[in-house]
């Protein structure tokens, strides 16, 4: 598992896993996790899972830091297992 800190107003790019469901737990601020086509907000100590093959995102529209902590679940547990479909950052 790791810990994965969001600025105020970032987001992580939406992407996408062929060998890994995750499981992400928030533990300070607020979570935005777009799910497939859905939206969640997640306050401290909610959690969520993110299936196989699914595409999402986190994001942190609010104005306090936002830290979750990401474990991984699959057979092929490697960084390279990721599809991006969008990225703020220029990374597609």
């Amino acid at each position: 598992s790791k810990l994965i800190h969001v600025n105020p107003k970032q987001k992580l790019s939406l992407q996408s896993h062929n060998h890994r469901s995750e499981h992400w737990v928030v533990m300070s601020g607020k979570a935005k996790v777009i799910l497939d086509s859905t939206e969640y907000i997640l306050d401290k100590g909610n959690s969520i899972d993110i299936p196989l093959k699914a595409i999402h995102s986190l994001q942190n529209p609010f104005d306090t830091d936002l830290e979750i902590i990401e474990a991984q679940l699959g057979d092929l547990l490697r960084e390279d297992d990721i599809i991006r479909y969008e990225d703020m950052y220029g990374r597609v």
